[in-house]
């Protein structure tokens, strides 16, 4: 029996089962169709966030950001970057703290961009302030 891992679609929330061994080959929701390792950066609500952080397998990066916070915008591309770079391994998210502020409370979120990786259900490490792809590749690889 080969290991499966959980995915939450990040466009629907369905949890999905899927074999370790097929990450690379392109999964899709059983719901929505839409791609769970795809090597892009999905913008998520507070639900799918929740579902995610805790009940994902691969890891996932999200990036807490705000659409008024200049290095916020200088930062986006090169966290697409970054997410390219890692599909397969981590999938890469953000959520608009200022359209879900509970979520910056709950978090203790002090400053924005902040990059909080997860695992396995749990946070694994922060990293703040605006990052090169290349940093931030090295971020995700050092806590995996």
């Amino acid at each position: 029996m080969s290991e499966s891992a959980r995915l939450t679609c990040l466009f629907c929330g369905q949890a999905n089962r899927v074999p370790v061994a097929k990450l690379d080959a392109g999964p899709k929701c059983a719901k929505c169709g839409a791609k769970l390792a795809a090597g892009d950066v999905v913008a998520f609500d507070v639900t799918r966030h929740d579902k995610a952080t805790r009940n994902d397998d691969l890891p996932l990066i999200v990036d807490y950001w705000a659409p008024w916070c200049g290095p916020c915008k200088m930062m986006a591309p090169e966290f697409a970057k970054a997410a390219i770079a890692l599909r397969g391994k981590a999938r890469f998210a953000k959520i608009d703290t200022q359209d879900y502020p509970a979520v910056s409370q709950r978090l203790q979120i002090r400053g924005i961009p902040l990059l909080i990786l997860y695992a396995k259900g749990r946070e694994v490490a922060r990293l703040s302030g605006a990052r090169p792809a290349t940093d931030i590749e090295g971020f995700v690889r050092q806590h995996l």
